[in-house]
């Protein structure tokens, strides 16, 4: 008798394993609904700040503030490929001081200008307010030193002068 209770309990232990294993995948599927949710949500959200902050916003000119990091690039790079197609010499983004954030330290515009190097575009603060970008969409030199596009650096290496092939 001992035996088949024994036997059901190892029976009874590899249902349960059955049965916690479905559930187990059940609960997993169900939390990859609710971060899709989430994540739609947050979409939704960072659409309407943005759209808030820029309805009143004058051409050429963008408001990153109530963005998460992520958001403001995605917009920040969508704003310059706009601004680029619409032949805009310059936008100005902005991207505030970080006195709203965590440890008044400012996370939107070390990102921005990391964004800045990233695509070669030149970016200066505005005199007038340190939470402003201003970007140079035609490679122009901005404050005595050239662009570092392609167009900025094949002119640098032509005033160098020389004969040398250059490989691009």
């Amino acid at each position: 008798m001992r035996n088949m209770s024994v036997c059901g309990m190892k029976l009874g232990t590899k249902g349960t394993k059955r049965i916690n294993g479905a559930r187990a995948h059940e609960l997993s599927m169900e939390g990859k609904e609710h971060a899709r949710k989430q994540d739609e949500i947050d979409e939704q959200a960072a659409n309407w700040i943005y759209y808030a902050n820029n309805t009143d916003s004058p051409p050429g000119t963008i408001d990153l503030h109530g963005l998460y990091v992520q958001e403001a690039i995605q917009r920040t790079e969508a704003a310059i490929t706009q601004a680029q197609q619409n032949g805009q010499e310059e936008i100005n983004i902005i991207v505030g001081k970080g006195i709203h954030s965590q440890g008044h330290v400012a996370k939107i515009k070390p990102a921005v200008e990391d964004l800045m190097r990233k695509y070669n575009l030149s970016a200066h603060l505005d005199p007038h307010n340190s939470g402003v970008l201003i970007v140079d969409l035609q490679g122009r030199q901005m404050n005595g030193r050239g662009t570092r596009d392609a167009g900025g650096l094949v002119d640098e290496m032509s005033q160098k002068g020389g004969d040398d092939c250059i490989i691009m």
